[in-house]
């Protein structure tokens, strides 16, 4: 049954933004007031969180998350480009270390094979002298082994050695070896320098004892078993044109009787030691031979100083490259 539309309830539904009642309608006085507000306070109503007539209210979560979300990318991603930038420069620090490390370890590996040449001719001219003049120079009664022969046996082989640890230690890159290289050529460059240093420091007592010492070699001369000192002063006396350690009368001691060698006459024949003193060198061997040293002292400096500095290189080649491997281990492991 349809209600009369005359017939009005005493109840009524109150008002919707959809109705039309003036005060809420679309172009009512709400409207025209939240637009003219909203013009008037837009940015205070943005820094108060969105709030009307000077209301303060809270952004809610979703705008709290949605203001923090992009810093905070912005700051990884600054992260990520820092530490990459960091990686790229220890990666080229890396490349520059390995490549100088090369760079020592051709010119170390080149050196020492230098190194281990020399020591091997060193070591043949040794081994051919031993093998065809016997104990040739041996003129110390004190030291019989001290002859050349075995002294370049000696040189020869232990800088055969030193080279072979220092070429196998840079073409391995071993730090072991290396630093035994190092510390072997320092030992010789030490001991080298400490003798130098010694005999320049004690020369008058190096020489008072070296003709003492020569003078006692000379009862030696002619006997069994020492054709070695017999061949070294046959020739010093000959080439260097002198006779006996500091006199002819030395050689009086070591006969018994007015007798040189044969090799102190000045026309060698058979038996002309046994002439008148007239016909010997007067000159000492030990002083003729020391004057000839001192005008050659230019070249011996020389020498002195070109073994030195293949020491020094070498020492600083085997530092440097241990110091390069260390390093390379430490940036590139």
């Amino acid at each position: 049954m349809r209600r009369s539309s005359t017939d009005e309830s005493t109840y009524r539904r109150s008002p919707s933004p959809e109705s039309k009642e003036p005060g809420f309608a679309r172009g009512g006085p709400f409207r025209r007031c939240s637009s003219l507000y909203g013009r008037a306070g837009a940015g205070d109503a943005g820094d108060a969180g969105g709030g009307f007539f000077g209301l303060h209210t809270n952004p809610g979560p979703k705008a709290a998350q949605e203001r923090y979300t992009t810093p905070k990318g912005n700051k990884y991603v600054v992260f990520y480009l820092d530490l990459s930038f960091i990686f790229l420069l220890e990666l080229k620090r890396c490349s520059m270390a390995r490549g100088c490390l090369q760079g020592v370890k051709y010119l170390m590996f080149a050196f020492n094979l230098l190194f281990w040449l020399g020591g091997c001719g060193v070591l043949g001219v040794g081994i051919w002298l031993a093998a065809t003049q016997g104990n040739f120079a041996t003129l110390s009664s004190s030291f019989p082994s001290l002859s050349a022969a075995n002294l370049l046996i000696v040189t020869g082989t232990f800088v055969m050695a030193i080279g072979f640890v220092g070429c196998i230690g840079a073409l391995k890159e071993n730090k072991c070896l290396l630093l035994t290289f190092f510390v072997l050529l320092l030992l010789v460059f030490l001991l080298e320098a400490t003798i130098a240093v010694l005999f320049f420091a004690y020369s008058d007592k190096i020489d008072s004892y070296a003709q003492q010492d020569l003078k006692k070699g000379l009862h030696l001369y002619g006997t069994q078993g020492n054709v070695g000192l017999t061949n070294a002063w046959s020739i010093i006396q000959t080439d260097f044109r002198c006779c006996g350690v500091s006199n002819y009368t030395d050689w009086f001691e070591v006969y018994n009787a007015t007798r040189v060698p044969d090799s102190c006459c000045l026309e060698f024949s058979d038996s002309c030691g046994l002439h008148a003193p007239g016909t010997w060198w007067k000159s000492p061997c030990y002083e003729t031979v020391k004057a000839w040293l001192q005008e050659n002292l230019l070249a011996v400096g020389i020498f002195g100083l070109c073994t030195a500095l293949v020491q020094i290189l070498g020492l600083t080649f085997a530092m440097t490259m241990y110091c390069q491997v260390v390093k390379a281990d430490t940036y590139c492991a």
